[in-house]
């Protein structure tokens, strides 16, 4: 075990030489390196099996024997300053590290045939490899500088992989919000490890927790300085994670590649706020308010990211917004004190989350195959519609996906989730109310996203009823704008349900930028179509390759049994439960808010009210978005409910208006931060630009262009008399005491 131990320092540096090979080979050889472009692939998921292979073994060992293992290499010794490198092993590392391994081996099999006819293939597995060394490092950390630096690499491997198709401008833009809303926190983050230095002189996690809890046990430290320490530490896991209020970045980052959105923004990236609120925790527990503060963020977070997730219209953004719902969940179980149940639906969720993206990817691989469907529409949720017979096997994933993020049991994140709503009840009602309730939410938007994307028919352009050419009315959203505003008397429930052709094209750019070569071209034998009496060519979608099949259905085995680590039905399973021995802090400063163990009758009880809750929001998006499918000779459900809302009507629109143009226009935040801080910045440095060359250099430059026209002046002036010169400087010395005099009286 000691041998194991010793070369653990080896699993942050394994998947290192692919991305430098990868550079020496395209400086050095670069025809023969693109040419076997392919054999980058394998290497980059041998190596990182290797280190998956060997953060098992470490995972079973603390398992067995649940010791911590830490090697420390001096660095920088000077006096009273020592700054020293190394690596930690304890269970929270070992199942980051598993974590990490397992979803980045399945992204890489993915990615290996979703990028295969991307010019940008190498460069793409590269910054992979580069990302994944960046993480592990994070994970396999000793003190807080070291963290702080693979902190700041894991931020620009972000920034490469979001804009890695930098040649359209919306994704150059994408990665640009993204680094810089990170750096605001990761300032933050900086001096508040500066901070703590100062207060207690190391940067070792050990030392750290130690001499901390004795300063606040004796009262020896200030308590406001302590808390503002730790405010500017966590600010580092707000914008990491995604929280309110440096949430912004994370659904414009959809705009990288989608297996970058599994892997980073879904399981890996996004989780390193939660690991360093976790890894920090010994830290944070003795200071009440900022367990409170943590606690609030979260579930601000939680209730903000599921109701902008409601109108959203892009599939992957919707799924954005709702890993950042999620991500409020483990942050309030932190700040709840509910450790485990915290980094328990961390693992849950980004099994499930990956599943969710790379099937979304699946569904855009497929879509951008139809004719007329550029990169942006093939992510449209509202030009999708009808995929289940084309795409079942995605589609099966995808809902089993949706279904564990619902809550509906015996799927992942049930068994995690409904822990963290049972806490949230002994910690604040107020909290459960709206966690409870956002379980509902959740529940609505994942169904809504998966009928608009597989429920219905394909989307393809017919004549209706009115003769008019427009979308078809199956497969749109339930938030259209023109729909909610103009009420047809004829349909009155039916237009609710329907948007006008060009609106679904509004919410994204009317040009298509072009990505040079790297958007792949795949074509497929077009079919004839005859709907509605048109009869028109179109090519209908397809089921994806075996290889991102193959990835896809892994995920689908570990969403439906890994929620099985963490079920404790009492005292004697909790015990041998592998979640209670791994992810146990160091330090047993631990006060778990729910209890030990829980019984049958508690248990069905809980889960009933949790599944309920669940079942309730999915039984609202197929109400709404059922009767849609049907045709449009069935409409007595809907007549049935017009006449039952009467005269509220208008007031029902009223209300949908208010929350779709809230989700919508994503709170309003975007807006706000444009218009008060990028128009505010951009106006303070048009000011100073301004004072800059009127005020300083109008100065200088006046000073100048005044002695050049003095000095012009008075060489024609001078005679060569010596009397002349006097009075000359005695008549202007006379008239600058006068002036002195005259303002000497009036003051």
């Amino acid at each position: 075990m000691e041998h194991t131990y010793q070369y653990a320092w080896i699993i942050p540096f394994v998947p290192l030489p692919v991305p430098v090979l990868i550079g020496v080979g395209l400086f050095l050889f670069p025809t023969a390196t693109k040419n076997l472009r392919r054999m980058w692939a394998f290497q980059s998921v041998l190596l990182l099996s290797i280190v998956m292979i060997l953060s098992i073994d470490l995972f079973i060992q603390q398992l067995n024997s649940s010791s911590i293992y830490q090697c420390i290499w001096s660095w920088i010794i000077n006096n009273d300053f020592s700054l020293e490198f190394g690596y930690l092993i304890d269970p929270l590392t070992s199942i980051m590290s598993i974590l990490i391994t397992t979803v980045g081996i399945l992204v890489l099999i993915y990615s290996d045939n979703y990028m295969f006819h991307d010019q940008g293939y190498l460069r793409f597995f590269a910054y992979m490899s580069l990302f994944s060394t960046s993480m592990l490092g994070l994970v396999t950390s000793s003190n807080l500088i070291q963290i702080y630096i693979f902190w700041e690499l894991v931020g620009m491997c972000s920034y490469l992989l979001i804009g890695f198709w930098f040649t359209r401008p919306i994704a150059a833009n994408a990665c640009q919000k993204a680094f810089v809303t990170n750096r605001v926190g990761d300032f933050g983050l900086l001096l508040g490890i500066l901070g703590f230095y100062w207060i207690i002189g190391s940067f070792e996690f050990r030392d750290l927790f130690e001499i901390f809890k004795n300063l606040i046990s004796n009262n020896e430290v200030n308590v406001l300085f302590v808390i503002l320490c730790a405010v500017l530490l966590f600010a580092g896991a707000v914008a990491k994670s995604a929280q309110f209020p440096l949430h912004v970045w994370l659904p414009d980052a959809m705009e990288g590649p989608t297996p970058i959105s599994a892997l980073i923004h879904a399981a890996t990236m996004v989780a390193a706020g939660i690991f360093l609120v976790a890894r920090l925790f010994p830290l944070f527990i003795v200071i009440p308010y900022i367990m409170n503060f943590i606690s609030l963020i979260g579930i601000i977070t939680v209730f903000l990211g599921a109701t902008l997730a409601l109108a959203q219209k892009d599939i992957k953004r919707g799924l954005a917004y709702s890993t950042m719902s999620q991500l409020g969940y483990m942050m309030l179980a932190l700040g709840m004190g509910s450790y485990r149940t915290a980094l328990f639906h961390l693992i849950t969720h980004a099994y499930s989350k990956a599943l969710l993206f790379l099937g979304s990817g699946s569904v855009i691989h497929s879509m951008e195959t139809v004719v007329g469907y550029s990169p942006d529409k093939s992510q449209n949720m509202v030009l999708m519609g009808g995929l289940t017979k084309h795409v079942p096997i995605t589609k099966t994933a995808f809902l089993l996906g949706t279904l564990s993020l619902c809550g509906i049991p015996p799927l992942a994140c049930f068994w995690s989730k409904d822990e963290i709503l049972n806490d949230s009840w002994l910690y604040s009602p107020i909290f459960a109310i709206i966690a409870w309730s956002t379980a509902g939410l959740t529940a609505f938007y994942m169904f809504r996203i998966y009928l608009l994307t597989f429920e219905g028919h394909f989307n393809v352009h017919f004549q209706n009823y009115s003769g008019k050419k427009s979308t078809p009315f199956y497969s749109i959203s339930l938030w259209g704008k023109g729909g909610l505003k103009t009420i047809n008397k004829g349909l009155p429930l039916l237009s609710l349900l329907r948007i006008n052709s060009n609106e679904s094209a509004s919410f994204f750019s009317k040009k298509t930028y072009q990505i040079d070569e790297n958007v792949r071209k795949i074509t497929r034998p077009f079919i004839t179509i005859p709907y509605f009496g048109n009869n028109n060519t179109y090519s209908y979608p397809y089921e994806s390759d075996n290889t991102m099949l193959f990835s896809l259905l892994v995920l689908v085995l570990f969403t439906l049994f890994v929620g099985s680590i963490g079920i404790p039905f009492n005292q004697e399973e909790r015990d041998l439960d592998i979640l209670s021995k791994s992810l146990t802090p160091s330090i047993n400063l631990l006060h778990q808010n729910s209890k030990n163990y829980m019984d049958w009758y508690e248990f069905v009880k809980d889960a009933s009210f949790s599944v309920s809750i669940a079942s309730f929001g999915i039984f609202i998006a197929l109400f709404l978005y059922k009767p849609v499918y049907s045709s449009l000779q069935n409409l007595d459900l809907i007549n049935f409910f017009v006449k039952k809302i009467g005269s509220k009507r208008i007031l029902w629109n009223k209300i949908i208006n208010i929350i779709y143009d809230w989700s919508y226009n994503r709170g309003y935040i975007d807006a706000f931060y444009t218009t008060s801080l990028t128009g505010g910045v951009r106006g303070l440095a048009e000011l100073t630009h301004f004072f800059d060359r009127r005020i300083i250099d109008g100065i200088t430059n006046g000073v100048g262009v005044i002695s050049f026209f003095v000095g012009e002046g008075i060489k024609y002036v001078g005679g060569g008399r010596i009397s002349f010169y006097l009075f000359f400087y005695l008549s202007f010395v006379s008239i600058f005491l006068l002036i002195f005099y005259f303002f000497y009286i009036l003051i």
